[in-house]
């Protein structure tokens, strides 16, 4: 049997927004295989969105929040760095080429299709091909084809799913660790998000994913881990096949058989 690689390890972590004195997320501990789908699943307000924020330091664009415990990433060369501890501003902007984010919403920049991917290469001091970095991104994110003849043209003139596509492409051209998914296709049409569903599903074979989602059917179909949370904490994590057909936990069962939530 194959050995398990983790790809990060969020050990014994606490999470508390600013202002509030009751942490959000207790105690959280929870591994991220290499090149595999994770999802985290749960009712609205649970913690999902706050731990998968954490895990590029997004919460620090605001001042204030506070964070117990570690969350290791691991390197190409089996380096490894606790995340909690980066304190430099550049040193979040590089955790955040490593570790990229896709939104609920589509957030392409107010800028040119192909600019909106380069933009991020060229932050990251990349100079060398940009444009076939540019195209390599825009066909690993499975929109190449319907963009290639209008690379001058605003990206806000897309649809809501190549929009989408596009941010995934914008964060794919980094060569990431680690793609966040903050619930990708809940505010797309049915064939947008079976696109994405797709995408997210190649993305796997190059980058470890993690998403966020409130779909069950997405979750169990795509993923194959599954973790569920409840009220910050974490109940039951395991392999997507056992979550959904033996869970250990009732508060699990009950969960996906829809008796709350």
């Amino acid at each position: 049997m194959a050995e398990t690689r983790h790809i990060m390890e969020i050990n014994n972590f606490d999470f508390t927004y600013t202002g509030v004195e009751k942490p959000s997320l207790h105690a959280i501990t929870l591994p991220i295989v290499k090149n595999k789908i994770t999802a985290l699943i749960g009712p609205s307000g649970c913690g999902k969105s706050t731990l998968l924020r954490a895990m590029n330091r997004i919460h620090d664009l605001y001042a204030g929040n506070s964070y117990k415990g570690e969350i290791i990433l691991y390197d190409k060369e089996g380096g490894k760095q606790n995340i909690l501890e980066l304190k430099k501003e550049n040193d979040f902007i590089a955790l955040r080429q490593k570790v990229g984010m896709i939104f609920q919403k589509p957030t392409p920049f107010p800028m040119s299709i192909f600019d909106n991917v380069a933009y991020g290469l060229k932050l990251a001091g990349i100079k060398d091909d940009i444009r076939g970095r540019v195209e390599q991104a825009l066909k690993g994110a499975a929109i190449w084809n319907e963009t290639k003849d209008r690379l001058g043209k605003s990206a806000l003139g897309l649809s809501g799913g190549q929009q989408q596509r596009l941010c995934i492409a914008r964060a794919v051209a980094l060569k990431p660790e680690v793609l966040l998914f903050d619930e990708p296709t809940s505010a797309l049409d049915p064939i947008s998000t079976g696109a994405i569903e797709e995408l997210i599903a190649e993305l796997k074979q190059e980058i470890s994913v993690v998403i966020v989602t409130h779909n069950m059917q997405q979750a169990s179909r795509l993923s194959d881990y599954t973790a569920l949370m409840y009220l910050g904490d974490l109940i039951e994590y395991g392999a997507t096949e056992q979550i959904f057909s033996a869970p250990a936990q009732k508060l699990t069962e009950d969960y996906i058989n829809g008796r709350f939530g």
